[in-house]
């Protein structure tokens, strides 16, 4: 008799196809078949092959000598579909998968008809999926190819993964393949520009907090509009690059065509630090709370480019001191809702000299305005 124990292993893979007492009947027939040259373990694996079962690998354990390969993956990130010619004059496509399971990563390279999953959505970040390829040795180590003879499928379980998320405190310029989970502080406004190309492109800035500080997230074109996403949620960051921004001296983080952002059920602690306004110092960027103290009308001007822009000005004040405030541009428009004892809160305003030497705060695009009472 052959012990369940035996044969678990290679049924539990078959995904309820055929009952158990069916397997070992099957396992019977190929050991009689084959004349007694295969023990057990080896009828049930050929069997289990027959029935379209693969044995899956880890990502650890691939090696360009396996050539195909299943494993079981979570999408980290998907970059956009990218076409090309081939020397037979027919178009090709291509898109890349970044896949990761509880033992490392891999790239993954979707060809032609596989590309259409992305395509049409099929597969995005955070999913889990059993992915059928093979394994070459590629430019920046391996990776696995899904083409006419592979095949991807959708699993309903969640991957672990052995990637540690990064805290914003340690994030440094230069740093890639960032995985971080935060939460969003403020989804910032999408901005248009031109190419040198000339053609649209799209950005949008997104905040981030943790319980160890906060960092700028900048979304390029699609991953601009962002409209699955809004201020409070959790967010989980992947394959991201860190760039200090020249302007602001702050490093920032960055998601390119092989990066992705995903909801997250994580819990994440962040708390806005608020700074005294009287500690508060020049050239750098704080955030403040105060009621309102004083109050001036919206003045339009135009810009030497010859383009029109608004501003107003406001006091504020808290038990340390009074500071005035400019509110540039959509933030101008703040000051139609408030009225003197409002309280206000003010994050990310970037400290300045002002009249007669005093220190100014000036609220531009990186800041963002809460009314806490009108």
């Amino acid at each position: 008799m052959m012990s369940h124990e035996e044969i678990e292993e290679y049924y539990k893979k078959l995904e309820g196809k055929l009952t158990i007492d069916e397997f070992k009947s099957k396992i019977e027939e190929k050991i009689t078949f084959m004349n007694g040259l295969c023990d057990l373990k080896t009828a049930a694996m050929l069997v289990s092959s027959e029935l379209g079962v693969n044995e899956a690998v880890k990502i650890k354990d691939m090696s360009p000598d396996r050539s195909n390969v299943v494993f079981i993956a979570k999408v980290l990130s998907v970059s956009e579909i990218r076409e090309f010619s081939r020397d037979n004059d027919t178009t090709g496509r291509v898109v890349n998968l970044n896949l990761a399971d509880d033992t490392g990563s891999i790239k993954a390279a979707l060809w032609d008809e596989a590309c259409d999953l992305v395509k049409i959505g099929d597969i995005k970040p955070g999913q889990s999926l059993k992915v059928k390829g093979y394994v070459k040795e590629g430019k920046g180590g391996l990776e696995v190819n899904v083409g006419r003879g592979g095949g991807i499928e959708h699993i309903d379980k969640e991957v672990s993964v052995d990637i540690k998320p990064v805290k914003i405190s340690e994030v440094k310029n230069g740093m890639n393949s960032l995985n971080m989970i935060g939460k969003i502080i403020d989804m910032g406004a999408v901005r248009t520009f031109s190419r040198k190309d000339g053609t649209a492109g799209k950005v949008r800035n997104i905040t981030l907090g943790d319980d160890t500080g906060k960092i700028r997230l900048t979304l390029w074109d699609a991953k601009a509009d962002a409209t699955e996403f809004k201020s409070g949620d959790t967010v989980e960051v992947m394959n991201a690059y860190a760039r200090d921004n020249s302007f602001s001296n702050q490093t920032e983080l960055q998601i390119g065509s092989g990066g992705s952002i995903v909801k997250s059920n994580a819990a994440v602690d962040y708390s806005e630090p608020l700074t005294p306004i009287a500690d508060i110092g020049i050239n750098t960027s704080y955030s403040v709370s105060g009621h309102v103290s004083g109050l001036d009308e919206i003045k339009e001007f135009e810009r030497a480019d010859g383009t029109k822009n608004k501003v107003s000005n406001i006091y504020i004040s808290d038990d340390t001191g009074r500071i005035r405030v400019a509110l540039w541009g959509e933030h101008a428009d703040i000051v139609n809702g408030l009225d003197i004892g409002s309280e206000i809160r003010i994050i990310d305003a970037y400290a300045k000299p002002g009249r007669n030497e005093e220190v100014e705060l000036s609220a531009g695009a990186r800041t963002s305005i809460q009314i806490l009472r009108k």
